[in-house]
C-alpha cells in the first residue's frame, strides 16, 4: 500500500514539474525561445503522470506478489535413517520396572518415534529368531500402531538371537539404499557380544537402550494362563532376568555407539540419536507433497507492455496487435500452458477422476494405475505386461486376480518373486490365491459328483415310472405302501389339503433355482479373498513372523528350535 501511495505522489510531481519553466528560458532570448523550447500542454502534462502513476501502482502490485491458485511440491526430507531393533524374549515380561520391562520398552520407542519430525525409521523384532515389522518409512504413526500389537508370545521360537536382528536391520538400510544410518537396540541382555561387534562399522552405529535393573527378576508366566508361577530351569530353580549395563555399554562402545539405561524421562533417549555420522544426512524426496502458493503477479506486468512499446514509437502499434493476437485454440491449450500430460494426469487421478487420467498418462504404467483404479482391470493388465519388472508383475497379478484369473496372478507373482524373492506382499497374495484356487477345484468336484447323483437318481425314477405304467396295481400298492410320513388318515373330518406342499418340496423348488441361477465364481473368490484380508495387526503379525521362519527353516537358514536358553 506505501508503494502505490508513493506511486502516485510520484505521478503528481512529474505533471506539476512538466508544467513549470524550463531552466533554457533564463539562457536563450525571448524571441528565440518560440522556436528552439517545446513548451508542455497542461493536458499533456496530466496525461504523463497519470501514466506514470498507473505503471508505478501496477509494478507495486506486482512485487507484492498477489496469489489465488495453489501448486503441488515435491517434498523433501533428511535422510535421517534409523532402525529400532526390539528384544522380545521371554525376559521381557519381568517386572522389576512397573509395569514390566515390555512396557518400559514400548513407551521408550513411542518416545523415539514422536521426537522423529523427519527421517525414515525402521523396525526390527526378534527372539530365537528376527523379523522385520516395517521397513525404513517416514510414517512412524503406522510404526507406532503396530509397537502396541508387539509381544514375546507372539514369536515362533524362543530365545534370544541379537546378531540375527542386527543383521536383519542391516538389510533394511541395504533395500533403502542407505549408506549411513543409525541401530537403536532396545534389550536386557545380549548373550554372544561377539557376534554382534562382527556389525561394528562407523557407517552403521550401534547404541544400546537398557531395559531393567542389575538385581533383576523372575519371568512371570501369566501369557500362559499360569498366575502367579514364575519360569524355572531344568532342575526347578527360578531364572532371574538381571541386566548387564557393563556388558551391554562395553558392546555399544565397539559399535561405535552409546549406551543409556531407560529412564521415565526423554533424556537418555536424546543422547542416543545423536551419535555422530562420518557423513552429513542427504536430502531424499518422500511420496508426499505440500501446496505452494503460485505468484500470478507477473500478469500485471502484461499492461504495462503498450507502455513500454510507446518508448519506440515507430511501429509500437503493430508489435501491440502482434502481442494480442490470440493463441491458436484447442482442447485443453490452457492446461498445457502450466503442465505436463502426466502432470494433469497425477491431478485427474488425485481429483477422483482415473478415466480422465488414464487418457492424460503418457507412461503406461502410469496409465495401468489410473485404469486399475476405474476398475478397467483388463486395459490394466494390459498396461502392467509392458513392464517387466518386480513391480509390474506385482501389480499385473492383482490385476488379474481382480478379474478372477488365479493361475494367471498366480504366474505373474512368481515372475514378481523370481526377480525380488523377499517381497512379502508377493509371497502373501500367492499363497492366498493358491488356497482360493484349490477351495474352488474341490467344490467344483462336489459339484460335478453332487450332477452325477441327480443324473443317476432321474434315471432310477424313469426307470420306476416306466414299470408303474406296465403294472398299475403294483403303482398303487407303492404308493400306499410308501413313506409313512407322507400317508394321511382318510374321512370326512380330515380332507386332503392339496394347497399345502408336500414334504421336501419347498426344498427341492430352492435347490433347482439355485442349479438354474448362473454363478459368477470369480465374483465370490474375489469377496472371500478380501474377507481374509486380516483387520488384527497381532494376528497378522504373528502369522507373518510363522511364514518366514518357516521359510527359514525350508532353506536351511533358520535357526533350531532346540535353544538352551528360551528367555
Amino acid at each position: 500500500m506505501a508503494g502505490i501511495i508513493a506511486a502516485l505522489l510520484t505521478g503528481i510531481y512529474v505533471s506539476r514539474r512538466q508544467l513549470q519553466p524550463s531552466r533554457w528560458e533564463s539562457l536563450i532570448d525571448p524571441a528565440l525561445q518560440s522556436v528552439l523550447i517545446e513548451r508542455t500542454t497542461p493536458r499533456y502534462s496530466r496525461v504523463l503522470g497519470v501514466c506514470i502513476a498507473f505503471a508505478l501502482s501496477l509494478a507495486c502490485a506486482a512485487l507484492a506478489g498477489p496469489t489465488w491458485q495453489r501448486l503441488p511440491q515435491q517434498l523433501q526430507q533428511r535422510a535421517d535413517a534409523l532402525v529400532i531393533v526390539l528384544d522380545l524374549s521371554l525376559s521381557m515380561y519381568t517386572q522389576d520396572v512397573p509395569p514390566s520391562r515390555l512396557v518400559r520398552a514400548r513407551h521408550a520407542i513411542t518416545d523415539v518415534l514422536r521426537s522423529r519430525r523427519e527421517g525414515f525409521t525402521g523396525l526390527v523384532a526378534y527372539a530365537g529368531d528376527a523379523h522385520a515389522v516395517a521397513p525404513l518409512t517416514d510414517d512412524v504413526g503406522t510404526i507406532e500402531n503396530l509397537l502396541a500389537a508387539l509381544a514375546p508370545d507372539m514369536m515362533p521360537i524362543l530365545g534370544s538371537n541379537t546378531a540375527l536382528a542386527i543383521g536383519i536391520a542391516r538389510e533394511l538400510f541395504v533395500n533403502a539404499g542407505m549408506h549411513q544410518g543409525r541401530i537403536l537396540l532396545v534389550t536386557d541382555a545380549i548373550d554372544d557380544a561377539a557376534a554382534i561387534t562382527e556389525f561394528a562399522s562407523r557407517d552403521f552405529p550401534i547404541s544400546i537402550l537398557g531395559i531393567g535393573t542389575a538385581e533383576g527378576a523372575g519371568i512371570p508366566l501369566d501369557f500362559l494362563d499360569q498366575a502367579g508361577r514364575l519360569l524355572t530351569d531344568r532342575g526347578g530353580n527360578t531364572i532371574v532376568a538381571r541386566l548387564d549395563e557393563p556388558r551391554l555399554a562395553d558392546v555399544a562402545r565397539n559399535c561405535f555407539g552409546k549406551y543409556a539405561t531407560a529412564t521415565p524421562t526423554q533424556d537418555d533417549v536424546t543422547a542416543l540419536l545423536n551419535v555422530p555420522l562420518p557423513k552429513p544426512d542427504e536430502e531424499r524426496d518422500v511420496d508426499r507433497q505440500f501446496d505452494l502458493w503460485a505468484d500470478v503477479g507477473y500478469w500485471l506486468l502484461v499492461p504495462l507492455l503498450p507502455l513500454a512499446l510507446l518508448n519506440f514509437r515507430r511501429g509500437a502499434v503493430t508489435l501491440l496487435l502482434c502481442a494480442l493476437l490470440p493463441p491458436p485454440a484447442h482442447a485443453g491449450w490452457w492446461d498445457d500452458l502450466w503442465r505436463r500430460s502426466d502432470q494433469q494426469g497425477v491431478l485427474a487421478l488425485r481429483d477422483g477422476e482415473p478415466d480422465r487420467a488414464a487418457v492424460l498418462f503418457a507412461d503406461p504404467q502410469w496409465q495401468g494405475v489410473a485404469r486399475y483404479r476405474a476398475g478397467d482391470y483388463g486395459g490394466a493388465d494390459q498396461r502392467f505386461a509392458a513392464n517387466p519388472s518386480a513391480a509390474g508383475h506385482y501389480n499385473r497379478g492383482n490385476a488379474l486376480a481382480r478379474q478372477g484369473r488365479l493361475e494367471e496372478a498366480i504366474a505373474a507373482y512368481d515372475d514378481a518373486l523370481g526377480l525380488t524373492p523377499d517381497d512379502a506382499d508377493a509371497k502373501f497374495n500367492k499363497q492366498l490365491l493358491e488356497q482360493l484356487l484349490e477351495e474352488q477345484q474341490q467344490a467344483s468336484g462336489d459339484d460335478d459328483q453332487a450332477s452325477q447323483d441327480n443324473q443317476s437318481e432321474s434315471q432310477s425314477d424313469a426307470s420306476r415310472s416306466q414299470q408303474s405304467e406296465a403294472n398299475p396295481d403294483s403303482q398303487s400298492q407303492d404308493n400306499d405302501q410308501g413313506d409313512p410320513a407322507q400317508q394321511r388318515p382318510t374321512g370326512e373330518d380330515q380332507p386332503a389339503d392339496k394347497a399345502q406342499p408336500q414334504p421336501g418340496e419347498d426344498e427341492s423348488e430352492q435347490t433347482l433355482a439355485e442349479r438354474e441361477e448362473p454363478r459368477d465364481e470369480a465374483r465370490d473368490a474375489l469377496e472371500q479373498w478380501m474377507r481374509r484380508v486380516p483387520d488384527d495387526p497381532a494376528g497378522l503379525l504373528r502369522r507373518k513372523f510363522l511364514f518366514e521362519t518357516n521359510q527359514r527353516r525350508r532353506a536351511g537358514e533358520g535357526p533350531s528350535r532346540d535353544e538352551e536358553r528360551i528367555w
